[in-house]
C-alpha cells in the first residue's frame, strides 16, 4: 500500500517534463467473485452500491403491485417490529395516555377551527397543523405541490444523460416540487401510458413550489430555457460543459469538440492531458455568432484569472487543479469538508499512501456519471487515473473544480485524517477517520442509508 519512492506534496508542486503517456481505454472489465460479482469486498463505496442494486431489483411477484411509497411503509414496519423495547409501561393512571387524549382533544379543537372559522385563524390552522389533521381524518397526506409555483425563481440545469431518477433529484433539492416520489411516480405514470418524457440538457428556469406534473413541462419546454446563457457547474466534465454550450448558443457540439483537441493553444500546459478541469465553472452570456474558439476560450480565461488571484504559480497550476478537481468530485455541499478532504489527500501523499480514489478510477474508464469501480477496473495498469494502482496525484483533473475546491487545495484544513466516507449521499454528511477500523464503522452507517429507501438507493446505484 505504501511506495517509498512516492515524492512529497512540496516535490510534487515542481514542473513535470517530458513528453506525457496519453491514457488508454481499458478492456471492458471481466465479472468477478463473492457475493456481488465484479464488485470487492473491502470496499465500502462498491459493495454500498451492489446491495443498494440488488435491493432495489424487480421486486418478488408479491410486492410488485405495490407503490414505492407501500414499500418503504411496510420496510419501516417490519424494522419497527425488530426494534428494542422502550421499558416497561408505567402501571396505574400514567401520564402517557392523559398526553394522548390531551392531544387528540387538541387536534379536534384545531379541526374545529379549520371548518368553522374563516380568515386567518383557519388559515394559520391549516398551514401549521394539515398534516394532523389529514391524519386524523384518514386523508392521504400529499407528497405533491398544486399549482405552477410561488412566483419564486428556481434554476434547474439538466445535463446530458441525465435519467428520470436525476431530474427527480434535481427538482426536489432546488425546491421546485416538494418531493423526489412526486416527479418519479409522475414519470413512471407517463411511460406507463405510453407518453414518456424526454429530457434535454440546458438550464431551465423555474419556480418554487410546482406540482410535478407542471415542474416536468416547464423542465422540458425550450421556452424556459436559457438562449446564449450557459451555466457550468463544479464537478462537471469538460465534456458535459461542451455540451452545456451547445445546448444553450447556436454552436454546433461538434465545433466544440474540435476546437478543444487542440487544448494548447487556449493557453493550457502540454502536460495537462486534455482541456479537463481548465474551464472554471460559472454563467457565461455569450453574444449571438460566438465561435466554438472563443467560447472554450472565455471559460478557460476566467480559470487563469482566478488561480492568479488566489497566488498559484503559472508551473504549479496543474498539480493544483488535479488536487481541487479530485476534492470538488469527492466533496458534497458543505464547504468546510472540502477542505478536510484536501488534508486527507495530503496525508497519504505525504505518507507515501496511494490515494485509491474510487472518482478517478471511474473518471478513467470514461464513466464520468459514477464513482462506483470493480475490482478490476481499480488494478488495471492501462487506467493511468487508477489511484489504486498508480501513486501520486492523478494524471490529470478528473472534471472542473469551483474556487472553494481549488482554495482547498491550496491550504487543506489541519488535521491527522487518512480516511473519509459520506454516509448520507443526499446532505453529503461526511465521516473522517483516522484509522482503517474507524472509517470501516462509518461505511457500515453508508450500507444502511443506502438500504433506507429507494430514493437513497438512487444515489447510491
Amino acid at each position: 500500500m505504501t511506495n517509498t519512492n512516492e515524492p512529497s506534496w512540496d516535490e510534487i508542486f515542481r514542473p513535470a517534463g517530458g513528453e506525457p503517456i496519453r491514457p488508454q481505454t481499458p478492456a471492458a472489465p471481466e465479472p468477478g467473485t463473492g457475493a456481488y460479482p465484479g464488485v470487492r469486498a473491502s470496499d465500502p463505496f462498491a459493495v454500498a452500491a451492489a446491495e443498494a442494486q440488488s435491493q432495489h431489483a424487480s421486486p418478488p411477484v408479491a410486492e410488485a403491485t405495490l407503490t414505492r411509497r407501500e414499500l418503504r411503509e411496510r420496510e419501516e414496519q417490519q424494522a419497527s417490529r425488530g426494534g428494542r423495547s422502550g421499558g416497561r409501561p408505567p402501571s396505574g393512571d400514567s401520564a402517557k395516555p392523559k398526553k394522548k387524549r390531551r392531544g387528540l382533544i387538541a387536534i379536534l379543537v384545531i379541526l374545529a377551527v379549520v371548518i368553522a372559522g374563516g380568515g386567518g385563524a383557519a388559515a394559520f390552522a391549516w398551514i401549521n397543523y394539515e398534516d394532523n389533521v389529514r391524519e386524523l381524518l384518514g386523508w392521504e397526506i400529499s407528497n405533491d405541490y398544486v399549482g405552477e409555483g410561488n412566483g419564486t425563481e428556481a434554476l434547474v440545469t439538466i445535463a446530458s444523460g441525465d435519467l428520470g431518477d436525476d431530474v427527480a433529484r434535481k427538482l426536489h433539492e432546488a425546491k421546485v416540487t416538494l418531493s423526489f416520489d412526486a416527479v418519479w411516480e409522475y414519470l413512471i405514470a407517463r411511460e406507463a401510458a405510453g407518453d414518456p418524457v424526454v429530457f434535454f440538457p440546458g438550464t431551465f428556469r423555474l419556480q418554487r413550489e410546482m406540482s410535478a406534473e407542471s415542474a416536468v413541462a416547464a423542465v422540458t419546454d425550450p421556452a424556459n430555457q436559457f438562449i446564449n446563457q450557459v451555466l457550468i457547474t463544479e464537478g462537471m466534465s469538460y465534456h458535459g460543459a461542451l455540451e452545456q454550450i451547445a445546448a444553450s448558443t447556436e454552436i454546433p457540439i461538434e465545433d466544440l469538440q474540435a476546437a478543444a483537441e487542440d487544448y494548447m493553444s487556449f493557453g493550457v500546459p502540454a502536460e495537462a492531458p486534455n482541456l479537463e478541469g481548465w474551464m472554471f465553472p460559472a454563467t457565461y452570456q455569450f453574444d449571438p455568432g460566438v465561435t466554438a474558439q472563443e467560447a472554450i476560450q472565455v471559460t478557460v480565461d476566467e480559470m487563469f484569472a482566478r488561480l492568479d488571484a488566489l497566488g498559484v504559480a503559472p508551473e504549479n497550476r496543474l498539480n493544483i487543479l488535479k488536487m481541487a478537481a479530485l476534492v470538488q468530485r469527492e466533496s458534497g455541499p458543505n464547504v468546510e469538508d472540502m477542505y478536510k478532504i484536501a488534508r486527507v489527500f495530503t496525508n497519504r501523499l505525504d505518507q507515501n499512501m496511494l490515494l485509491e480514489s474510487d472518482a478517478t478510477v471511474a473518471y478513467g474508464t470514461g464513466n464520468t456519471d459514477t464513482v462506483w469501480t470493480t475490482e478490476e477496473e481499480r488494478q488495471n495498469p492501462d487506467n493511468l487515473y487508477s489511484t489504486y494502482f498508480h501513486p501520486g496525484l492523478p494524471y490529470g483533473p478528473i472534471g472542473l473544480p469551483g474556487e472553494e475546491a481549488i482554495k482547498a487545495a491550496i491550504t487543506p484544513a489541519e488535521g491527522p485524517w487518512l480516511f473519509f466516507v459520506p454516509i448520507n449521499l443526499q446532505t453529503g454528511e461526511t465521516v473522517f477517520s483516522e484509522t482503517a477500523s474507524q472509517h470501516q464503522a462509518a461505511a457500515e452507517q453508508l450500507y444502511e442509508w443506502c438500504r433506507a429507501s429507494d430514493e437513497n438507493a438512487s444515489y447510491c446505484e
